[in-house]
């Protein structure tokens, strides 16, 4: 009876620590991996740094979408090495097929578009698993509920699983409620400022919405979204409608090209109406890259410099 309890003390401790096969969701559509994929393609600068902060790099085999928009800093190119990009933005079958990945991580407007050249659906015949960014599964299903940290940590712990990383996903979204539990702290009762986020456009602002995650971040920065009635994650309102609500704060997006978000500053002191919400008037802003207001890691720095910025008094 001893010899026995020792050899299954054993076994268990010899056991991976995630046993395949492993399922896990993929915009309400099951995804089965039998092992840890192997030759990985990541699209976009956030989903690489989810993949990075899980160092998957061993496991991949291309990046794709990045330069094309953005300009890289030095620890992005530390961590991507010598994984190449196979396409600076939205790769087509051809660039992906080329790379022979048996998985890829886009989402829609992320990499992939519906009806497009590259979906779940036309990967699958080549070997090709694909997970989909849940915060884009609004373009393929109304029925979502709205933005909530869980887009990312979701995410996270669907990448943890299908890498076999499942404890250092655990620890890091652990790690990251920790500290987004001590900002809520220290703004206390100083919440609900009412702000705005401007993307881009001149004609009508794209901003985010109801199911974008800078909606769940501005919460937990201890601001209100004023165009978290918009039905979507990412999409355009009006003017009108921004300057009547008067934001008290603005989110600007950096995209560090030569301009940076000053262009958008200027622009905003130069409207009609937007330069006479309280939050033009009184300067009132944080400037924000995209990895840090799309789904990664990066969120939550992007939370506290918002927090920061918003309630100074309180940091």
């Amino acid at each position: 009876m001893k010899r026995m309890l020792l050899a299954l003390a054993l076994s268990a401790l010899s056991a991976p620590a995630w046993a395949f096969p492993v399922t896990v969701d993929s915009c309400g559509k099951p995804v089965t991996f039998e092992a840890a994929p192997k030759r990985a393609v990541i699209q976009d600068i956030n989903m690489s740094e989810m993949a990075f902060a899980l160092h998957l790099q061993s496991s991949m085999v291309g990046v794709s979408g990045i330069t094309g928009w953005y300009k890289l800093d030095d620890a992005f190119k530390k961590q991507l090495g010598s994984i190449p990009e196979l396409a600076p933005k939205y790769p087509t079958l051809e660039n992906l097929i080329a790379a022979e990945p048996d998985f890829f991580f886009a989402g829609w407007n992320y990499g992939m578009k519906p009806g497009g050249e590259v979906t779940p659906d036309t990967l699958a015949p080549h070997g090709i698993k694909t997970l989909e960014l849940t915060e884009s599964c609004i373009h393929l299903d109304k029925n979502r509920p709205a933005a909530t940290m869980d887009l990312l940590y979701g995410d996270m712990e669907k990448l943890g699983k299908i890498f076999d990383k499942e404890e250092e996903a655990n620890t890091l979204i652990s790690g990251w409620k920790t500290e987004l539990a001590a900002i809520k702290t220290k703004i206390g009762d100083k919440s609900g400022t009412r702000v705005f986020l401007y993307d881009s456009g001149e004609d009508k602002p794209f901003t985010a919405g109801k199911f974008a995650i800078p909606t769940a971040m501005i919460s937990e920065a201890g601001g209100t979204n004023i165009m978290a009635d918009l039905d979507t994650s990412w999409g355009t309102t009006s003017w009108e409608t921004v300057a009547t609500r008067n934001p008290e704060f603005l989110v600007l997006l950096d995209y560090q090209d030569d301009a940076g978000y000053q262009k958008l500053l200027d622009f905003l002191k130069s409207h009609p109406a937007m330069k006479e919400t309280d939050a033009v008037k009184n300067n009132r802003f944080v400037a924000l890259r995209y990895a840090e207001l799309t789904p990664g890691p990066a969120n939550i720095e992007a939370i506290a410099k918002m927090a920061k910025a918003m309630h100074p008094e309180a940091f």
